[in-house]
């Protein structure tokens, strides 16, 4: 829930400030696939990195951070290039 409420509130204020309704949509789908990949992330790093032996504590933020970056990196353009262009 958190992500479809940010996702329509920056979805809104993307509207409101550039008056594109896809940009705002592509904004939009972006966060909210971006928000369930970084809770996937969340729970399925540390649980693989416990499994591994490593302590999940001290070893999963570097993961998750990365995954979280890299999955709204690429689903912001990944969806821009597909709508926008």
């Amino acid at each position: 829930m958190n992500g479809v409420i940010f996702a329509f509130l920056l979805a809104g204020i993307t509207y409101l400030w550039f008056h594109d309704a896809k940009l705002s949509l592509v904004i939009g789908v972006a966060l909210v696939f971006n928000f369930f990949c970084a809770g996937l992330a969340g729970i399925l790093i540390p649980l693989g990195l416990k499994k591994a032996g490593a302590d999940p504590a001290v070893a999963s933020s570097v993961f998750v951070t990365t995954v979280t970056d890299v999955v709204g990196f690429f689903a912001f353009l990944g969806l821009a290039s597909i709508f926008l262009l």
